[in-house]
């Protein structure tokens, strides 16, 4: 009689390995981040007895997924976890990097944006008006007008919501100044690695806007 082989155990990744086995791809890993998308929401590690986390070959794809969205697409983790919760992840191919001149933008017409994001007309001119849809409009802007929505349900106009244009653009003010020689320079290759460093900048900079307003909110809820 034969005896049929039993499935071998998946393997189970600490922390740290995870950490070490991503940091070829990703540089700037840190247990810290991981443990920060995790309280986020988007990753679920088992964990042992003792409270060590351990993570499967499906949580470190998972992983690798966010990080790479974040990185290639400029998606904030909201998107991304929508993104993981209906599947779309692998599928997404949007191109914020347009605005450096990589790719074709979308050019959605203000009809297609209120359709596609919920908002009227009378709303997408109030938010062009304050700097927080531009045209032509792409997917980021109707993105944008589609929580910019949610936030008009809280009695927040489009007015008030100027600090976050004017935040972003400090932010930007500031990469801008550290990758503008690169994505200038005629060659290829320093354009190239200046864009590394500006995808690398802008998703340090979102994780600490992130954090820094957590903590300011856990503040608040005492």
């Amino acid at each position: 009689m034969s005896v049929q082989a039993q499935p071998r155990e998946r393997r189970l990744l600490t922390i740290g390995s995870v950490c070490n086995h991503l940091q070829a791809e990703f540089p700037d890993i840190s247990i810290s981040k991981i443990r920060y998308l995790e309280d986020q929401g988007l990753l679920a590690p088992r964990r042992t007895q003792s409270g060590y986390r351990l993570f499967s070959e499906d949580d470190v794809e998972r992983l690798e997924t966010i990080l790479r969205l974040q990185r290639d697409e400029f998606l904030p983790l909201r998107v991304i976890r929508e993104e993981l919760a209906t599947g779309a992840a692998k599928a997404r191919r949007k191109r914020a990097t347009a605005a450096l001149g990589e790719g074709e933008s979308d050019d959605l017409g203000v009809d297609e944006l209120c359709e596609r994001a919920g908002v009227d007309a009378a709303r997408a001119r109030e938010l062009e008006q304050f700097g927080l849809l531009e045209a032509p409009y792409g997917e980021l802007d109707v993105e944008i007008a589609a929580v910019c929505e949610r936030l008009a349900r809280y009695g927040i106009a489009p007015r008030h919501l100027r600090a976050f244009r004017t935040a972003a653009d400090r932010q930007a003010g500031l990469l801008e100044a550290l990758v503008l020689p690169s994505l200038r320079s005629r060659s290829p290759e320093r354009r190239r690695a200046g864009l590394e460093d500006l995808r690398a900048l802008t998703e340090s900079a979102q994780e600490l806007s992130q954090l820094l307003l957590s903590r300011t909110v856990r503040k608040l809820a005492g």
